[in-house]
């Protein structure tokens, strides 16, 4: 919204090139400078980014209500930041709640979630917290040469509970989808591994001529 003053200036030009005609037979020219014409940059604009979390709930078919919540952790679950908030908060309902929850993290990067006491340091971690044993939870660690371990899934008391081998089937997920032939075992993994484990990597692949 401008105000009065603004319109008595509208139709003034910011700059006005004039002659006057003092000597009339000599005739004089005002050129006007202007700044030279700056150049455009490249910037890069925030964009907002819709990020999708998936997770599996079992629900008991009767009364719906969820029983157990299996989280497989995402980067942004562990990186600092809105991604992390949202998920220490939905977990932080979870364990208040009388629902079990099953967190797999099978991610080498990023802050891994909160643990009260000393743990070990591993590469991946996979929390199992019954509800009826908190707060106490199994914790199981393992490293990038080491198979997945096995667990029992959570469930109601009077239900028999499975045995979840997640190694099984990243295995048969990986035969079926090609995966082989889809990564370029060449490049370096993301984050880097560490020194003892990046040469047991290459000279695994070389084995089964990936490298």
């Amino acid at each position: 919204m401008s105000d009065v003053s603004d319109s008595v200036l509208i139709g003034i030009p910011d700059v006005a090139v004039t002659s006057h005609r003092s000597i009339p037979t000599q005739i004089r020219s005002t050129t006007a400078t202007l700044p030279a014409k700056s150049e455009s940059i490249t910037v890069t604009l925030p964009i907002p980014e819709e990020i999708r979390e998936s997770y599996l709930e079992i629900r008991e078919v009767a009364t719906s209500h969820v029983v157990t919540v299996i989280e497989i952790l995402s980067p942004t679950n562990k990186r600092a930041g809105k991604g992390r908030e949202a998920y220490e908060d939905k977990r932080s309902q979870v364990l208040a709640s009388p629902t079990h929850l099953v967190e797999i993290d099978l991610l080498r990067g990023g802050k891994p979630m909160p643990i009260l006491g000393e743990t070990p340091r591993t590469d991946y971690r996979i929390l199992v917290a019954r509800r009826n044993n908190r707060p106490r939870a199994q914790l199981y660690g393992f490293n990038v040469r080491q198979e997945i371990p096995q667990f029992l899934l959570p469930l109601r008391s009077r239900d028999p509970e499975p045995l979840v081998d997640l190694q099984s089937l990243l295995a048969q997920v990986y035969e079926q989808a090609g995966f082989d032939i889809s990564v370029d075992y060449s490049l370096e993994p993301v984050p880097p591994l560490k020194k003892d484990d990046k040469a047991w990597a290459d000279r695994l692949l070389r084995e089964q001529g990936l490298r």
